[in-house]
């Protein structure tokens, strides 16, 4: 929106269905707005819709869905989308109970809203029926009079009209309320005290207003200046003083503080779509259609990943140049499955859905200037039929292959040999295997029977050390990187913690499902262990969750170029060397089917209202850029830290 409105106080967007998100500034130009509405918007995201209406200080009457009384809604007034003022209020009996003896009752509005609207998958016109209570009567009695117009047993029923998206967000209102303290009526409800007091509680629960806890947000070049105070007197202290200050003003702590500083003034997070080039060949941009990715687990400029076409692709994720291409013509279809080596970090095995299975070193792979590879000189192992995955182990020894059979097939990488092949090892097929990060007999399998299960080379595994259950099918399952916990994601958003040691649920991550039975779900660990991220092939976000408590810190809205180009989630990873980055294989489902690599920063704000990008330099913050300027005048020694800010 362009100009200055100082006089508008109300602005109605409802049926406004191309709008999806906001620009964080978006609102400045009306600074005196106190109404706003909009109902059957395609407003989904918490997080950035908050941190655009927090620059609306006036703002007191918030709308993306209307409540209305079943006799009200029947008037033509009721669905339309008039102004605020005309549409009838459900919320004005609730104004007039008296507050305290509303509290003595077992019963509350919230609790009904908070439990529809999670269950809702976006569906309107949903009918509620609160249930009725002794105070509420009299009340209403002595409001009707002898009109005699309710049963005096039964309260009104109501109905959600015209609900955004936003609404069917687990403890959307909660959210809302907690972040908006100026808001007197929310979606024709007014806001009372206890709303208040109890949003604040459920949010302190569910959701992590900054990384690690912090309570505040704080500036990057004030924490630095704190630690050079720091360290100063350190060395002004005499070599057999203790220290004064505590562990929490660590070099530990003092990462997570900037990085917290950094992505609380950062509502939209960057996104970035990888567009490769040839190294020095002159190709301006090479078109892949990438199926699977890995970061490299020791060189962090690079990044392999394999194609719908057969394709293994080497890039230099950084300057995007592909540094080394091979493929195995005739007998590579689509690459699912693909790990790098940790000793041995120029070579890398690939599995393709056909079963063909290959050891590639790209050091031998010459550079794409000469040409695609054609992948002679390669290691090939026995097929494994329907691969989907392979993994190795931590000392480079073995690797395992999985698929759509209940079979699981050990490798010998130095003499290419299949070992062995362990038969039903589940009840179904088997989608993802995984060695643990440090023991190099012990590794995991999911699967669609529901099961986890752990097992141990060393004991010939023919029964498992233990075997966990989901509710549904599981997708994936992943180590944390200390080994310490298991990840493991089933259809449709359940996703689970497990103590690796004996299998037991640490935590439970409180995602809504959507009630897709197709709904794949893939989750991942960041920022070594401390969080992850989840996404589901047929959701457009990824959300990342605190790993120790399970709230929600950011939910990151894939928003495809153009009405109508939906996102979603294929695959997704951390990023190793990099805290709060990841990379998103998304997927195009209109017009046509396509894929692509998002590279994703928490810690960088993209200023053109989408954040999303091409290409980094369109997409310039000069918040942030001043910001390095003051820091790198501030210590010198502070560049390659904050070289990412």
């Amino acid at each position: 929106m362009a100009g200055t409105f100082m006089q508008i106080r109300t602005l109605n967007l409802d049926f406004s269905t191309s709008l999806t998100s906001f620009q964080d500034d978006c609102f400045t130009c009306m600074p005196n707005l106190t109404c706003l509405s909009m109902c059957k918007t395609r407003v989904a995201n918490l997080w950035t819709t908050i941190a655009a209406l927090s620059k609306l200080s006036s703002l007191v009457e918030l709308r993306f869905q209307k409540w209305l009384n079943c006799n009200d809604s029947a008037s033509p007034s009721a669905s339309s989308g008039g102004n605020l003022e005309d549409q009838p209020d459900v919320g004005q009996l609730l104004t007039d109970i008296d507050e305290e003896s509303y509290l003595n009752q077992e019963f509350d509005y919230m609790d009904q809203l908070a439990n529809l609207s999670s269950g809702w998958n976006r569906q309107v016109n949903l009918r509620v029926e609160l249930s009725s209570d002794t105070s509420w009567n009299k009340k209403e009695e002595s409001l009707q009079g002898s009109s005699g117009r309710h049963n005096a047993n039964v309260l009104p029923k109501y109905i959600s009209h015209h609900a955004s998206p936003i609404c069917s967000e687990k403890h959307y209102r909660e959210y809302m309320i907690a972040s908006l303290p100026n808001l007197k009526v929310l979606d024709n409800l007014p806001v009372r005290k206890i709303d208040s007091k109890r949003a604040a509680v459920t949010f302190s629960q569910h959701f992590e207003y900054l990384p690690y806890n912090r309570k505040r947000k704080e500036s990057v070049v004030g924490i630095l200046h704190r630690r050079e105070i720091k360290d100063t007197r350190s060395h002004m202290r005499s070599k057999n003083q203790k220290p004064s200050y505590s562990h929490g003003n660590s070099q530990y702590s003092y990462t997570r503080s900037l990085c917290a500083a950094k992505l609380g003034s950062s509502a939209r997070p960057l996104l970035h779509s990888l567009s490769v080039s040839g190294c020095d060949s002159g190709d301006k941009s090479m078109s892949f259609r990438p199926r699977q990715f890995e970061y490299h687990p020791s060189l962090s400029s690079l990044m392999a990943f394999g194609t719908l076409d057969g394709e293994v692709v080497v890039v230099n994720h950084e300057n995007e140049k592909v540094v080394r291409r091979v493929s195995s013509p005739g007998a590579m279809n689509s690459v699912l499955g693909l790990c790098w080596l940790k000793k041995y970090p120029s070579k890398i095995i690939a599995g393709s859905d056909s079963g063909s299975l290959k050891l590639y070193d790209i050091e031998h792979v010459p550079p794409p200037v000469t040409g695609m590879y054609s992948g002679a000189g390669s290691i090939a192992f026995d097929d494994f039929d329907q691969l989907t995955s392979v993994h190795v182990n931590s000392t480079d020894e073995l690797f395992l292959a999985s698929g759509y059979s209940k079979n699981v097939a050990l490798y010998d990488i130095s003499s290419g040999r299949r070992v062995q092949v362990f038969t039903d090892m589940h009840r179904e097929h088997i989608n993802v295997v995984k060695f643990s990060n440090h023991s190099p007999s012990v590794f995991a399998t999911s699967s669609f029977d529901q099961d986890v299960k752990l097992w141990d080379l060393r004991q010939k595994p023919v029964q498992p050390c233990y075997t966990t259950s989901s509710s549904r099918g599981n997708v994936m399952v992943c180590f944390s990187p200390d080994d310490h916990y298991l990840l493991a994601s089933a259809f449709d958003n359940e996703v689970r913690q497990l103590l690796a040691v004996d299998g037991r649920l640490h935590l439970s991550f409180d995602i809504a499902p959507t009630g897709s039975s197709q709904n794949y779900t893939r989750s991942y660990y960041m920022n070594g262990r401390d969080y992850i991220i989840s996404g589901s092939c047929d959701e457009h976000v990824v959300r990342v969750c605190c790993a120790q408590t399970g709230r929600r810190l950011r939910d990151i809205s894939l928003e495809g170029k153009g009405l109508g180009n939906s996102m979603y989630v294929q695959s997704l990873r951390g990023d190793p060397f990099r805290d709060f980055n990841m990379s998103i294989l998304a997927a195009y489902t209109r017009p046509t089917s396509k894929y692509e690599i998002v590279k994703v920063s928490l810690l960088e704000s993209c200023g053109n209202g989408k954040g999303y990008s091409k290409s980094r330099d369109s997409c310039p913050s000069k918040k942030t850029w001043e910001v390095e300027v003051s820091i790198i005048f501030i210590d010198k020694r502070e560049e390659l830290e904050l070289e990412n800010v």
